[in-house]
């Protein structure tokens, strides 16, 4: 089996329940651990879901944990150790493509780290034929933004503050089709290739809007807690205007 002896890195729960019109089954999809110590101070998103085609993805790779199944295809998760690694590249790439095509390519990534030498390649030559691309990542990053011929259309932004920035989201522009996944991969070889991971999409275009704007945008001006990469590998605080914005200040605002 592909995910033998591996960590499982996903963030699930399936229940199964006997209801009055036959067996529902309800799914709850996180970026975040299910742990009430790190919840005080980790920020992550989840999505709460009973469409079955989300329930049986999860359903057929619990089958897969337990080695009851070998499957390979699924219909709305990005599951590495199987399709993740293939399906980000490949949703890269046609960022590109269209942006070559159309104009308008946009990537936006939020995560702890990357460090997988094929998805920094990717994003290089996504931002060398124009694709504008930033990346919010808390931690680790080993790719150099704003190099000359390389790198001159990536950002790389860090947000550390009173919570820890735990969330992993990937934005695809898509030519006006956008698309929106969250899940608990970095991209990072042992995530793509060494765990089982579960990344998802948020269909719901109402629901995508606003993490798009009040979590992935608000975060890229944030000029309070924000520190910017730079070519050199140095990073500086991200300079205010006059106004300070503090993200997370304001998200917390926003839940009262």
């Amino acid at each position: 089996m592909a995910c033998a002896r591996m960590k499982v890195h996903s963030k699930m729960t399936l229940v199964v329940r006997k209801e009055a019109d036959g067996i529902r089954r309800y799914l709850h999809l996180g970026t975040g651990n299910y742990n009430a110590g790190t919840s005080r101070v980790y920020t992550d998103l989840g999505l709460f879901t009973c469409q079955e085609d989300f329930c049986e993805d999860a359903t057929e790779l619990f089958n897969l944990l337990t080695g009851y199944s070998k499957q390979r295809v699924f219909r709305r998760l990005l599951v590495a150790p199987v399709n993740l690694r293939d399906a980000m590249l490949a949703r890269i790439a046609r960022e590109k493509k269209l942006h070559e095509e159309h104009g308008g390519g946009r990537l936006i990534f939020k995560m702890n780290a990357i460090v997988d030498p094929a998805m920094i390649e990717a994003l290089y030559l996504a931002s060398q034929a124009g694709v504008k691309v930033d990346l919010l990542i808390r931690g680790i990053s080993c790719l150099r933004p704003g190099v000359a011929g390389l790198s001159e259309n990536i950002r790389v932004i860090s947000v550390v503050g009173r919570f820890l920035e735990h969330a992993r989201a990937y934005y695809f522009a898509n030519h006006g089709e956008p698309e929106l996944y969250l899940g608990s991969a970095d991209l990072m070889q042992r995530n793509l290739d060494r765990r089982v991971e579960t990344v998802f999409p948020i269909l719901d275009p109402a629901m995508r809007r606003r993490i798009i704007d009040n979590v992935l945008e608000l975060q890229l001006r944030d000029n309070a807690k924000a520190r910017e990469l730079m070519p050199d590998g140095r990073y500086r605080y991200v300079a205010g205007n006059g106004k300070v914005i503090d993200s997370q200040t304001i998200l917390m605002r926003a839940e009262e």
